[in-house]
């Protein structure tokens, strides 16, 4: 129940910049971008009921852009952005030696990569000139599919290998959660739209089965994402 307020709320500021412009309370704009984007996850998982000690997993993450602003309001430029990202998640666990001194043993390695495919539906709020910098909020909810995922290990034994949670099929392949951002963008008369950002995916949804009987309580992913994005102006 809390994780659907949640969602609620976030869509609800996000419509409320989508329909902004029927309501002509500012300079109205109609401005529509489209182009491209990519950077760089940085992620690791959620897991409870079992621990999943983890190094950060660096995976690609890019897509398609599409930006509307409707209006500027004072000194806020407000619109809403969407999104169509290939997004590699997943986590990377770290193993300890086993002197305890709590160090990276280098010689065992588990690697779980999960591609998915992303929708995220942002409202776009900035500030600055026409021409030149603005500063942006992005903020918004954001649903994935699970394409394909794969696995990788070395230095495992057998009898560690027997553990319920190398190999574990996802049960959930939708994904949804909150994404948040803040980034700076240039503003060029004929070049185009220069965009650069710094994200955070929060997941709500668990990709594994989370009854008292399974082996894990929540498996959520979260992401920290450096983005560059490149967009063109079709409607000023």
């Amino acid at each position: 129940m809390i994780k659907l307020k949640t969602i609620f709320a976030i869509i609800g500021i996000t419509l409320l910049c989508s329909v902004s412009a029927s309501a002509q309370i500012g300079d109205i704009r109609n401005n529509i971008a489209i182009g491209v984007n990519g950077g760089v996850n940085y992620n690791t998982v959620s897991f409870e009921k079992h621990r999943v000690q983890q190094k950060g997993l660096f995976g690609p993450n890019i897509g398609l852009t599409a930006r509307y602003i409707s209006e500027k309001y004072f000194a806020m430029i407000c619109g809403v952005q969407i999104e169509l990202n290939y997004s590699q998640r997943g986590w990377d666990k770290k193993f300890e030696l086993n002197d305890g001194s709590g160090d990276t043993d280098p010689t065992r390695g588990y690697t779980r990569k999960m591609n998915y495919l992303e929708l995220p539906f942002l409202a776009h709020l900035a500030f600055g000139k026409d021409l030149g910098a603005q500063f942006f909020i992005n903020i918004g909810p954001q649903i994935g599919y699970l394409i394909s995922s794969s696995e990788s290990h070395f230095g495992l034994s057998a009898t560690e290998l027997e553990s319920e949670e190398y190999g574990m099929p996802f049960d959930k392949k939708f994904d949804y959660g909150i994404a948040g951002g803040l980034g700076v963008e240039i503003k060029t008369k004929r070049a185009g739209n220069f965009l650069i950002e710094g994200r955070y995916y929060f997941g709500l949804a668990d990709f594994y089965n989370s009854n008292k009987k399974d082996y894990f309580s929540r498996s959520a992913n979260s992401s920290i994402i450096g983005k560059i994005t490149y967009l063109f102006d079709i409607k000023k």
